[in-house]
């Protein structure tokens, strides 16, 4: 953990305006700063849906603000793409503003997991500006809870919500609005190595393989407009590359294991190659945690 706590953490505050990524879809912006998530808004004839809501009250209100700018008095959906601090600790600036749509696991999580999160975050040396973020938090229940598929009519356009976890964690989420823009979470970043912390309680849900398979079936979909859960909006051959690096550093650390090296050496061969061919990404720090994970689901499954 000494990656992460050496790193100067500025404010994690969603700002800015949204911008238009395509005919009624918006995106607020993460600006690449760390544990910002980027905020969709879908602008329907009759309804809006908001996805993510950045982490902890200010945030969440800052992004209501924003959505009933645009949607006026239409009504108002939100859904996460998974829930953690960054992406679904702002819920509560939403209860009573909107119909808040979880998936089952998400639901899970929430319960089993999020009480935890706020003292876990303080205790990796992140800083004041991070731990301010959680200051007045509720944990706040869904109203609506889905089973994996739950579809949104917001009035000449449909935003279809698809649970994937456990892949990156348990309760990975995407929403696809029209068939044309795919909102991926962690599933994908822009320019980013996988953001997998390796600490508890972070560890959970992860597995290699489902995420490949979600990644294939994403592909498959062809969306004209990508947006990651941080990194710049983009288009599908992002989601490819970023498979591409999973299947690497999976592939790379079977290959070690096989050969009777640590997980420690394994991380260090894996990340210098990564580091090499990635060379314009950022969070390097996560390579590791990747490969620790592939590393203990590999040993796991050969029973050692």
């Amino acid at each position: 953990m000494t990656e992460l706590k050496r790193h100067e953490y500025g404010a994690p505050r969603v700002t800015g305006e949204p911008v238009e990524v395509s005919d009624g879809v918006f995106v607020i912006p993460d600006r690449r700063v760390s544990l910002v998530p980027n905020v969709g808004i879908v602008v329907g004839d009759d309804a809006a849906l908001v996805i993510d809501t950045g982490l902890g009250p200010r945030n969440g209100h800052y992004v209501l603000e924003q959505v009933t700018r645009l949607a006026g008095k239409r009504r108002l959906y939100l859904a996460i793409t998974q829930m953690d601090p960054g992406h679904g600790f702002g819920v509560q600036a939403f209860k009573g503003a909107a119909t808040i749509v979880f998936s089952s696991a998400q639901r899970d999580r929430l319960h089993r997991h999020a009480p935890a999160y706020a003292e876990a975050f303080s205790k990796l040396g992140l800083g004041e500006v991070v731990e301010r973020e959680f200051e007045g938090l509720e944990l706040i229940e869904p109203d609506i809870v889905h089973e994996g598929h739950f579809a949104l009519d917001l009035g000449g356009v449909e935003a279809v919500l698809d649970a994937w976890g456990p892949a990156h964690t348990t309760d990975d989420q995407t929403v696809l609005v029209g068939d044309q823009v795919l909102f991926g979470g962690d599933l994908f970043e822009t320019r980013m190595f996988a953001i997998l912390p390796y600490v508890p309680p972070f560890n959970v849900g992860f597995d290699g393989e489902r995420w490949t398979d979600a990644l294939d079936r994403l592909i498959a979909l062809n969306p004209a407009v990508v947006v990651p859960g941080h990194g710049e909006v983009t288009d599908v051959d992002q989601i490819r590359e970023a498979r591409t690096y999973l299947a690497y550093v999976r592939q790379e650390t079977e290959r070690l294991i096989a050969g009777g090296v640590s997980v420690e050496q394994a991380a260090a061969v894996i990340g210098e190659q990564a580091l090499a061919r990635w060379n314009t990404w950022e969070g390097p720090q996560m390579i590791k945690f990747l490969t620790r994970a592939f590393y203990d689901q590999s040993r796991g499954r050969h029973g050692s």
